[in-house]
């Protein structure tokens, strides 16, 4: 049962709200990726190998400047700066041919219920995505389950963020935006140490979900609130 001082309900999206197991889904998203960028003369293992190189900058940026920023640096880096003239040829794919990556996720008849059902009982709900993506493609995989960026009070992206999990900063800084207390915030979502652990060091409590548990360090979580999807909204009273 919820503790009665949480008000606020922050909500990960790949693997808790959309369902996927995230190597098929990455997969896919990649091979769309690289037949987008194909004609403009790139080879698709060295843009993904970029992708992956620009993605890590932004997992271990120290808040200096945006993941967004940090990301063209490192992928212009890797391909030439010749790639920056291509950002809204990627602004356009995330907004178009990446719904083709819906086929590797799952239907959650349950994700619009549970964030209507909880700004309905008064919480703030938040989509505290790991802001790996720009937000059109936040929008897009949103889009996937009935649900868009005004459902939430805020959806984090790679423009609007300058860490990224697992690190406690990320939550944080997102709470200082939202000028919320840690006490009073609960983070739900599939990855032990993401979602759980890194928001439980920053102060939050936390609900993990089990449909696509993430637990790449074999942790140890018998100490934290799980269950499947169905399982939190009776945990939340949303069902």
């Amino acid at each position: 049962m919820l503790d009665k001082a949480i008000t606020t309900l922050l909500f990960d999206l790949d693997g808790t709200l959309l369902p996927m197991e995230l190597k098929s889904f990455t997969d896919a998203y990649f091979k769309l990726l690289a037949a987008k960028a194909a004609p403009y003369g790139y080879e698709p293992k060295a843009l993904v190998a970029a992708v992956w190189r620009g993605t890590k900058a932004m997992i271990q940026n120290d808040g200096s400047r945006p993941n967004e920023q940090r990301f063209w640096e490192v992928f212009a880096g890797e391909l030439g700066d010749k790639i920056l003239e291509l950002r809204p040829v990627f602004d356009k794919f995330y907004a178009g041919e990446f719904n083709g990556a819906k086929t590797a996720t799952r239907e959650n008849p349950l994700a619009r219920k549970a964030v209507e059902g909880a700004k309905a009982a008064g919480y703030t709900v938040i989509l505290a995505t790991n802001p790996l993506f720009p937000a059109v493609g936040v929008a897009t995989r949103l889009g996937w389950l009935g649900l868009a960026p005004e459902d939430f009070a805020c959806v984090t992206s790679y423009e609007n963020c300058s860490y990224c999990k697992p690190s406690p900063m990320y939550y944080t800084q997102l709470l200082n935006w939202v000028g919320k207390a840690p006490s009073e915030c609960l983070m739900i979502g599939n990855d032990v140490r993401e979602d759980a652990f890194a928001a439980i060091e920053a102060g939050l409590s936390a609900y993990l979900i089990t449909d696509c548990l993430e637990n790449a360090g074999n942790d140890d979580f018998s100490s934290i609130p799980h269950g499947s999807f169905a399982g939190f909204m009776k945990f939340a009273g949303l069902e």
